[in-house]
This record gives C-alpha cells, sequence and structure tokens, in this order.
C-alpha cells in the first residue's frame, strides 16, 4: 500500500518519477508552478507540449522531463477556473487528479509529486480543493509506492497537513 504525504517546497526539486504541472489548457508556460516547471525543463518541455495540446478542462497530458533532473515525466494536468462553484468545478478538479494518476498508471510510474490543481490563478479556493485533491490520492495511493502533494508555500502546506490529518491519515 502506497504513502500519501505532504511536503513543502518547489516541485522541481521534488525527486519523483512524474511531477505533475498544473496546466492550462494550451500547455503553454505560464506563471506559478507551471512556469517554474517550463523553466527548469528548458524550451524542449514547450515545443513538446504544442504537439499534444489542447488539453481540455479535467484531462492530462505527459511528456519527458527533458533537463529536469529530479523527474522522468511531466504530467500536465489542467484543473478548472474557479467560477464560484456552479460549473462542476469539483467533478473536473476531481478528474483532473484522476486522469493525472491515470496516465501515471499507464506508465508504470509509482512516484508522483503533485501541487495543488487550480488554487494559484485559477482562484479555486484551497480549502475546498485540498479535501478533494487528497481523497483522490488516498483512494489510489495502493497503486503507486508514493503519491506527494508538494505546498509551495507555508499557507497551502498548513492547509494540505490538516486535512490529511483529518482524515486519519499522517503527513511530513
Amino acid at each position: 500500500m502506497g504513502n500519501v504525504e505532504v511536503r513543502r517546497g518547489d516541485i522541481t526539486q521534488i525527486v519523483a518519477e512524474a511531477i505533475v504541472n498544473a496546466a492550462n489548457e494550451m500547455l503553454l508556460p505560464g506563471g506559478g508552478v507551471s512556469g517554474a516547471i517550463h523553466r527548469a525543463a528548458g524550451p524542449e518541455l514547450a515545443e513538446a507540449c504544442k504537439l499534444l495540446a489542447p488539453c481540455p478542462t479535467g484531462e492530462a497530458r505527459i511528456t519527458p522531463a527533458f533537463r529536469l533532473s529530479s523527474a522522468q515525466y511531466i504530467i500536465h494536468a489542467v484543473g478548472p477556473r474557479w467560477q464560484g462553484g456552479r460549473a462542476n468545478e469539483a467533478q473536473l478538479l476531481e478528474k483532473a487528479y484522476r486522469s493525472a494518476l491515470a496516465l501515471a498508471r499507464t506508465h508504470g510510474l509509482r512516484t508522483v509529486a503533485f501541487p495543488s490543481l487550480s488554487t494559484g490563478i485559477y482562484g479555486y479556493p484551497l480549502e475546498e480543493a485540498a479535501p478533494i485533491a487528497l481523497r483522490i490520492l488516498l483512494e489510489e495511493a495502493s497503486s503507486f509506492d508514493l503519491l506527494l502533494l508538494v505546498a509551495f508555500d507555508e499557507k497551502t502546506y498548513l492547509t494540505y497537513s490538516k486535512v490529511l490529518q483529518e482524515m486519519g491519515t499522517a503527513s511530513r
């Protein structure tokens, strides 16, 4: 049975077979986690992404990690933009996490690191996104050795850690 952990840090520095990019539908380099991943992986990533775009909200695509030395693959998951909770955001967020995990399984990957999808520029409330993300990771954990939720900032780390503890699992 696999573990689910919450860690604080820079996802581009996390050692895992795959890291997940909080991508936009055109898989273009953006700000936040997407921009950081594209900078770390090099210009080859943007070229590879052009061939896979568009990627509808709730779906995911996979590319090599190129110059990113800590991972072999990057899984690009497109979470929903927050529209007040009236546009199936919860279902789309769940689908984005599940799509990323399905790609990881298909490629035989055992360790995957996720950022907090949709809670940055897409505006999804952190307190609503965290339980969805962690529920899915816990449900899918048995198919993996380790699933990580990597929080870049303290507020995200504390929110995910609290929710994971409430779900009955230790985090670090």
